[in-house]
């Protein structure tokens, strides 16, 4: 019998799957299986439960199971590549899936066959186990388990590095290419399978056995690093003092919180503990891994019964004014909020995004470390709004491409040239990173929501909120007994599409997203005289220009020579006023891994009709170019 271990937390059996033989798995059967397989810089996925997309299976084909294996063990031999030490130490988890245990088991054991020296966290939040990859120093890579936001019977991996970061850009691409390479000869193939069966059983019995310990140290950093996140220093002195003084304010507002998980891996998380540490009253609902109730993805209708949640306990117990819902994995989460005047309702993923911003870059100047170069670094189809309180606020806005890696790797270049990056994340849908954090993290999210809403103005010193209201002209916006209402209504006025709403998706049937591009750059050069009177009588507008996002890099121009490989980027119009200053927008961005077109349109002000009005144009355009490049 292989060795076992089983969580106290939870009941649930590692590695979930006794070895199998694969005396034989058919080339065709692998060569399906790797077909339906997306591999990209965002992450590694498949539907690999044997039920389906929607399946809460554990049963995983054998040719799924050995691309797993291969998975690992491309993987070890890049990292074999990019250090000299003699033996390597890689950190593993996975997300809540039902499927997660199995395909974790076949790559560990690949990678104690590698030789390499594996610490094994189960369920764990991929925020947790990349800060303990990062704070600690003591791995060289990590490998996530997780399909993120996406139906329960899919799953994948998140490769990642020493620094705690997931592997983007260049060095993505090369491991995509080793891993197809290899799946494309029988002999390493073959080797997959030998991997698994000679992994010594000692070795992985030690593997299990040292999982609590694992975990432990994993939550420990997890904690450290929220606690710098959130006090904006490493001294631990200063950390010590920020945090009690914030947590003194929270507890005399008597302020809770409700996390509905939907069984997400947060469940085993610190997100009780820590909040409680901030003084936070905190109810904790769906808190169990695979206690899933709704859809993954937490946007729209996935924040309903968090809302219900939140209004429920705010009748009972006033101070309850904030909720979050996390996707599987934990990096991402979404939030309600609590109007007084109209119960809890449901933050727009890019309202939470603005709230973030504003609460950290009014931080900078409340802690005294504002300097002269601020960026702010988000991905290409988040709100202009954001633009407007980074000015605000002493701050430069930078963007990048979709994808979290994109941005990541946008904001360490300008760390590079001696800007101070705060802030940075896919606004889009509404997650933010915190620096010194590298990934997504709800918790960051609640903490600069509680700074906002309980670091208030004191004689001669104004709160986060204050400031706002100063700096950005409306100090009239004002009072001191304000909530997430009034901080909502003071923020710059915007109306923006949804990325949850179905109108933001297209079904194309094309793959040449180049060819669409330019053939709507082409109609547009005719739409735009056509609309220019009215749109300058409806919005202002007055001239436009485009820019095209690849990677990290943003690309004022029209036309091919602006864009480049799959030209999968964003490609946005941008609608300026008399002042050169953006009235609205058209984004769209061809999906690298779906036959659709992603796309939106942004006005400013309170003006639902406006961007329903340039959407359905856009949309039109869009399926005109289609027809015409086909």
């Amino acid at each position: 019998m292989p060795p076992l271990w089983t969580d106290p937390h939870t009941d649930f059996t590692y590695p979930g799957a006794s070895p199998a033989p694969w005396a034989f798995v058919p080339e065709a059967d692998l060569a399906e299986a790797l077909r339906s397989m997306i591999l990209s810089a965002s992450g590694w996925r498949k539907v690999f439960a044997a039920g389906g997309e929607e399946s809460s299976s554990d049963r995983v084909a054998d040719a799924d199971r050995l691309l797993a294996c291969g998975i690992a063990e491309t993987f070890a031999s890049f990292l074999r590549g990019l250090s000299d030490k003699p033996v390597l130490r890689v950190a593993v988890g996975l997300d809540a899936r039902f499927t997660g245990p199995v395909l974790a088991d076949g790559m560990v054991r690949v990678l104690l066959s590698r030789g390499i020296r594996v610490d094994y966290l189960g369920i764990v939040a991929a925020p947790e186990i990349m800060a303990w990859v990062q704070k600690s120093g003591i791995h060289d890579g990590f490998i996530y388990v997780s399909a993120s936001h996406n139906p329960l019977g899919h799953n994948g991996v998140k490769l990642g590095l020493g620094d705690g970061g997931v592997v983007g850009g260049a060095a993505s691409a090369d491991l995509i290419a080793r891993f197809r390479r290899s799946a494309a000869l029988p002999a390493q193939v073959a080797e997959w399978g030998d991997l698994f069966r000679n992994a010594p059983e000692a070795a992985m019995a030690a593997v299990l056995e040292a999982m609590p310990e694992a975990k432990r140290q994993a939550a420990q950093a997890y904690a450290g690093l929220c606690d710098e996140i959130l006090t904006l220093t490493s001294d631990p002195h200063l950390q010590t003092a920020r945090k009690a003084a914030l947590a003194a304010l929270v507890r005399t507002t008597g302020l809770g919180i409700v996390g509905e998980l939907n069984g997400s891996a947060r469940g085993l998380s610190i997100d009780e503990d820590w909040l409680g540490s901030l003084g936070c009253r905190v109810k904790v609902v769906n808190g169990r891994p695979r206690q899933i109730v709704h859809r993954i993805v937490p946007e729209g209708a996935s924040l309903d019964l968090c809302r219900r949640e939140l209004d429920g306990a705010w009748r009972q117990e006033p101070g309850f004014c904030l909720g979050y819902v996390p996707d599987c994995d934990g990096d991402r989460g979404n939030v309600v909020y609590l109007d007084p005047a109209q119960g809890a309702k449901i933050l727009e993923a890019q309202e939470v995004f603005a709230l973030c911003v504003l609460s950290e870059l009014a931080g900078l100047w409340y802690y005294g470390a504002a300097g002269p170069l601020v960026a702010v670094v988000c991905n290409d189809p988040t709100s202009l709004r954001i633009d407007a309180i980074a000015e605000a606020l002493g701050a430069q806005v930078f963007r990048a491409e979709v994808g979290e890696a994109n941005v990541v790797g946008r904001a360490r270049q300008l760390r590079q040239d001696g800007w101070t990056v705060r802030i940075l994340g896919e606004g889009s849908n509404g997650g933010n990173i915190t620096h010194p954090g590298s990934v997504r993290d709800p918790l960051s999210t609640l903490g600069s929501l509680l700074k906002l809403l309980c670091l208030r103005s004191t004689p001669g010193k104004p709160g986060l909120f204050e400031l706002w209201c100063q700096k950005s002209g409306q100090p009239e916006a004002y009072r001191p007994d304000f909530g997430v209402a009034d901080i909502l209504a003071a923020l710059p006025r915007w109306t923006t599409t949804p990325t949850s709403d179905d109108r933001a998706i297209l079904k194309v049937q094309t793959s040449d997203h180049g060819a669409l591009k330019a053939k709507f750059e082409k109609l547009w050069a005719t739409e735009w005289p056509q609309r220019q009177d009215e749109l300058r009588a409806r919005f202002g507008v007055e001239s436009w220009d485009e820019v095209n996002y690849e990677g990290t890099a943003e690309k004022p121009g029209i036309g091919p020579s602006f864009r480049s490989g799959r030209q999968t980027g964003g490609v946005k119009i941008r609608l300026l006023d008399a002042k050169g200053t953006p009235a609205a927008c058209l984004w769209m961005r061809g999906s690298g891994t779906e036959p659709v077109f992603r796309i939106l349109a942004e006005v400013r002000g309170n003006d639902k009709p406006g961007e329903a009005w340039l959407l359905d144009w856009l949309t039109t355009m869009v399926r005109q170019a289609e027809e015409s490049a086909e």
